[in-house]
């Protein structure tokens, strides 16, 4: 007795993947015309019906999120901005409180981790954090929104984005911080971190440290501002470029904490003390951050609120519901690596 054709039976004679015959199947953007078009033929040609029951099942919720990391450079083998550590652990309280287990996974283990979770319907909905190089993801994010996959994202807050993201008032941070450093009599400037298109988040707390120094009619030195990563490596390399330039600003401003990290240890190395001769100063107040010596003065992100409205916010575009883009305030925590300049 001859058996019904499979979506197996299809992707077998197309010479394409099961999930490309998902896609092409509904028409997906993501396969081109000339695969879509044969796929369509072959399934015409074995009279292959979709199995209702199935596509209804695929349609109802998993009660699962899923939290998908950036793989980033660590001095240890997580490969995970320790930043996200502390993300990871309030994102997954959230999601218990709201009633959903929550899958982690690292985003680029897979070429097509974009597609992944829309065709194995693994979870409701997607969370991502980190990015790496901002211009590139941009093309991951339109896939996702083209193929109508329910995510949100902590980030860079664009205009004319892709998809809803919540994250850091980073302009806000930066001002405020070098405000702060002003204010205790600082007047030379050196930022380590990146500054344009390609990580707009250091970019935007760099805009806003270049604002405090223009109100307060301070220079802007644009040698002092040295490209980094958030890593200690990172760090370590542009602060051994900072001090190879001569001279040393009262304060080295850093875009992230692990930069600082990094730059320390290359302070310390060359005997050059830190507030004393140079004032040292970090962003998201990572739980190293008060274990330095000395001890790092940051600005604070909100983990718990970033965590509680990221959730919330991805279950309501799962149930169609209205959400939009917002930013959260980051907090000065005033430690012993920036005291007043003499």
């Amino acid at each position: 007795m001859k058996t019904k054709a499979t979506s197996l039976d299809i992707a077998y004679q197309a010479g394409v993947s099961q999930s490309t015959v998902s896609r092409a199947l509904r028409n997906s953007p993501l396969v081109n015309e000339e695969t879509r078009k044969k796929v369509q033929a072959l399934a015409k040609e074995l009279n292959y019906k979709v199995d209702k029951n199935a596509s209804n099942l695929r349609s109802q919720h998993t009660g699962t999120l899923a939290l998908l990391l950036f793989e980033d450079p660590t001095s240890d083998d997580s490969m995970i901005n320790p930043f996200f550590l502390s993300m990871l652990g309030c994102i997954t309280r959230a999601a218990a409180k709201n009633g959903y287990d929550l899958l982690v996974s690292f985003q680029q283990l897979s070429e097509d981790w974009h597609a992944d979770y829309e065709d194995a319907s693994k979870a409701d909905g997607l969370i991502l954090l980190g990015y790496g190089d901002y211009v590139d993801y941009e093309s991951k994010l339109k896939q996702l929104t083209e193929q109508e996959t329910h995510f949100v994202r902590y980030g860079a807050n664009e205009k004319g984005q892709t998809g809803i993201s919540f994250g850091c008032d980073n302009f806000k941070g930066g001002y405020d911080m070098t405000q702060h450093l002003i204010a205790q009599g600082h007047k030379t400037f050196a930022f380590l971190g990146g500054a344009d298109e390609h990580c707009p988040e250091f970019f935007e707390r760099y805009k806003g440290h270049c604002q405090a120094i223009k109100e307060a009619n301070l220079a802007i030195n644009p040698n002092n501002q040295i490209d980094a990563i958030s890593s200690e490596d990172s760090g370590y390399a542009a602060a051994k470029q900072l001090i190879a330039q001569g001279a040393l600003p009262d304060v080295a401003f850093c875009a992230s904490d692990m930069i600082a990290v990094g730059a320390l240890n290359a302070f310390q190395e060359q005997n050059i003390k830190v507030p004393e001769q140079i004032a040292l100063a970090g962003f998201d107040d990572i739980s190293v951050a008060h274990l330095t010596t000395p001890k790092l003065t940051t600005m604070q992100q909100n983990t718990k609120l970033a965590a509680d409205i990221l959730v919330e916010s991805l279950i309501k575009t799962i149930h169609n519901q209205e959400v939009s883009s917002s930013l959260i305030p980051a907090k000065l925590i005033v430690r012993e690596s920036c005291s007043s300049s003499n």
